[in-house]
């Protein structure tokens, strides 16, 4: 199976099923086309060209008054890939770099870089046969484009650096003699084309998304586990209520939440208190913030993806190569620090329902588990939520709101959209854990119940006790943990489902 690149607009879910299906990417005669049109024109207009053109006949950044002789061309792209290789930290995942690829490859192919289209044919021959250039996650100001860990995209193109393959870190060098490869001459503008763009940023995002819709979902079907596991009145999810307050995620949440519970014995008996605590009372209007805040990031990373974020571009049409900044990262910054803080309360609010459920109320033995005092039960798991919380407010300070001046003052505003995008990612990945021991307690609180939940619950839960038994006595709940993390990671849901 294959996708065609620039045949057609690229969405979530689309990258979803790339991924998924393991499709192999080519590019569309047009794209060819365009790529090829593009170089063509950039020749022309360098060719006996004295006229200073940003990045192509000058230096980079607060050097751009610097000009550079024709035969140096080449050269200037080489150094700019090598001495812009600045990455440290930790390695970014290989799933991201693999988005990196894809994107990058998408941004190149509209026509207005001036590539060669060997140099992009050589990109897509690392995506089909997963050969990943090693990237680091610090380096990025996410201003002109993320120069550092893209500069660590590019080098394997290069025979430099090093790069993932067949389960082993090898050199490019020796990865290019494997293959037979012979390493790109850069040709003018190719450098700085392959580093100016916001990939990094954006590979991030998707990523991010992919991982937040996914557990939007799973907020909702945990929740609405505690709220049987708690003994929860239903009358908060009336749709008369949301109805008169009619923002679309509280709406859509509060219909998923009566979905899952829908036939449930717990949820029809009548010994109900008036009212319960906001962790389980206000799910729909929790929960329906962070949704409708997935939707706003989810349109600002689509366009990102399907836009050109390198410079200068080239407008072959209009006759025209033009120095502006598409590849500052603001939108990306804002949105991603957004996503991050609305997946923070998706966290926040589980571990509430967490402490609720084991405080001994609703006929509820203390800590979940018979003969406390003896067992301690759930009372830890608690702890290690609450610990997780903490830290993701530490991480949900926005990193949007800071600049650092760089390239002696010529790039003065950064938007630090690469700082957002690292710490979106750890945010998300803690939600993960704190829904998983929300749903360790849902389940055992379950157990203690005289009536059934809903069908579809009852379901859900008896794959779920396969990796995570009932709890009788005290055991080593961290391998409990780690299970039910695994079981939400590897549990696939469909694109309906998902993307709703």
């Amino acid at each position: 199976m294959k996708h065609y690149i620039n045949s057609e607009i690229l969405s979530i879910s689309t990258i979803k099923d790339i991924i998924e299906t393991q499709k192999s990417i080519e590019l569309s005669e047009e794209a060819i086309s365009k790529i090829e049109k593009s170089k063509a024109y950039l020749d022309s207009k360098i060719e006996n060209n004295s006229t200073p053109i940003y990045g192509i006949n000058t230096g980079f950044g607060s050097l751009f008054d610097v000009e550079i002789s024709s035969e140096n061309l080449s050269q200037l792209q080489e150094n700019l890939v090598m001495s812009h290789a600045c990455g440290t930290g930790d390695l970014v995942p290989k799933e991201i770099i693999k988005l990196m690829l894809l994107l990058k490859i998408q941004s190149l192919s509209y026509g207005y870089s001036g590539v060669q289209l060997q140099t992009v044919q050589r990109l897509i021959d690392f995506y089909n046969l997963d050969i990943l250039p090693v990237i680091y996650a610090q380096g990025s100001l996410g201003a002109s484009g993320d120069l550092a860990p893209l500069a660590h995209l590019a080098l394997p193109l290069l025979g430099k650096g090093k790069v993932y393959y067949d389960n082993e870190t090898i050199d490019a060098e020796d990865l290019l003699k494997q293959k037979e490869w012979t390493p790109i001459i850069l040709e003018a503008k190719e450098g700085l084309a392959l580093l100016n763009g916001t990939q990094f940023m954006s590979a991030y995002g998707v990523y991010c998304l992919l991982k937040s819709f996914k557990l939007s979902y799973f907020a909702d079907l945990i929740g609405a586990i505690s709220l049987d596991a708690f003994n929860c009145n239903m009358s908060p999810f009336n749709p008369l209520v949301h109805f008169v307050r009619p923002h679309n995620g509280q709406i859509k949440t509060a219909e998923q939440v009566l979905n899952f519970l829908e036939g449930s014995e717990i949820g029809q008996s009548k010994t109900k208190q008036v009212q319960d605590p906001y962790s389980f009372r206000c799910i729909p209007q929790v929960h329906g913030a962070t949704k409708d805040t997935i939707d706003f990031v989810n349109k600002t990373v689509k366009t990102e993806i399907n836009s050109v974020t390198d410079n200068p571009n080239i407008f072959v049409d209009s006759d025209e190569i033009i120095s502006g900044g598409n590849f500052h990262g603001q939108p990306l910054a804002l949105a991603l620090d957004y996503l991050g803080i609305a997946m923070c309360e998706l966290g926040s609010i589980s571990e509430r329902r967490t402490y609720q459920l084991i405080s001994g109320q609703r006929e509820l033995p203390n800590f979940l588990v018979k003969n406390p005092g003896l067992n301690s039960g759930f009372m830890i798991p608690q702890y290690t939520a609450a610990s997780i919380v903490s830290q993701n407010k530490q991480f949900a300070t926005p990193a949007s709101v800071d600049s650092i001046v760089s390239s002696n003052g010529q790039e003065d505003h950064v938007s630090m959209g690469a700082n957002s995008a690292t710490k979106c990612l750890k945010i998300v990945e803690n939600i993960e854990r704190i829904l998983a021991i929300e749903l360790m307690n849902a389940s055992q609180a379950l157990v203690f119940r005289d009536a059934k939940s809903s069908d579809f619950i009852e379901q859900f839960l008896t794959s779920f006790r396969e990796v995570v038994p009932f709890v009788e006595n005290d055991r080593l709940l961290a391998t409990d943990i780690h299970n039910s993390i695994l079981f939400l990671k590897n549990m696939g849901i469909d694109n309906d489902v998902v993307f709703n």
